[in-house]
């Protein structure tokens, strides 16, 4: 099956301006186009898999209302992710409020933070590291995991992560900082726990034994 190859060359600016000209199948193209990261930012910012897709879906329906308002003077991703993270944060509001982190802290992103979102080529070790990020994740105030999603697992620059929450960008460093420390102990708890778990059964040998076995070889 062959196509219009320009219609796959079409920019995202474009595809908007034709949907506010009233071809509204241009939308769909753009939500297919960003659906799954989308999706994904909605995910990690809620923690919930219901709660992001009722998000995700009142974000759609206000960006295919709201359109016309778009005025390029960020990106159509910027705003986008702009208003699926509104829309989380509207939900996390009506849900319960937490207390903010008054505690400054200005450090730089930790290696074992780092380290957890790159985690290798293994399918497996992937997946378990997935896992193990996303319940570290769900454990953070929201003021510290929204932008820490946004930088470090969307790859947004901070300036448009400021722009996205208007926020100023010295605030979203020093959030995404706190969350990385927090991080830091979680994951690599897990981690032990992952290490310690792997062990064969029985492969434990304490200080006793240890120098029994080395008795005997002598």
């Amino acid at each position: 099956m062959t196509g219009d190859p320009a219609a796959y060359q079409e920019s995202d600016d474009e595809l908007l301006k034709r949907h506010t000209r009233g071809e509204h199948d241009a939308f769909g193209e753009l939500v297919r186009r960003h659906q799954d990261r989308l999706w994904a930012v909605a995910l990690r910012t809620l923690g919930n898999p219901d709660e992001a897709a009722d998000a995700l879906q009142d974000a759609l329906v206000n960006a295919f209302r709201r359109a016309s308002s778009f005025r390029s003077e960020s990106a159509v991703t910027t705003w986008l992710h702009r208003i699926v993270v509104n829309a989380c944060l509207d939900r996390v509001r009506h849900t319960a409020a937490r207390p903010a982190d008054p505690t400054p802290f200005d450090g730089t992103e930790s290696p074992a933070v780092t380290a957890a979102l790159d985690p290798g080529p293994d399918p497996a070790e992937r997946t378990a590291v997935r896992l193990d990020v996303e319940t570290a994740l769900a454990s953070l105030p929201d003021e510290q995991r929204v932008p820490l999603v946004l930088v470090d697992m969307e790859g947004y620059r901070v300036a448009e992560v400021a722009e996205m929450l208007g926020l100023p960008a010295g605030t979203i460093k020093s959030r995404c900082a706190r969350a990385r420390a927090r991080l830091v102990p979680l994951l690599s708890a897990e981690e032990s726990r992952s290490g310690a778990g792997n062990q064969p059964r029985g492969s434990h040998v304490s200080p006793e034994t240890a120098n029994e076995q080395g008795g005997e070889r002598r």
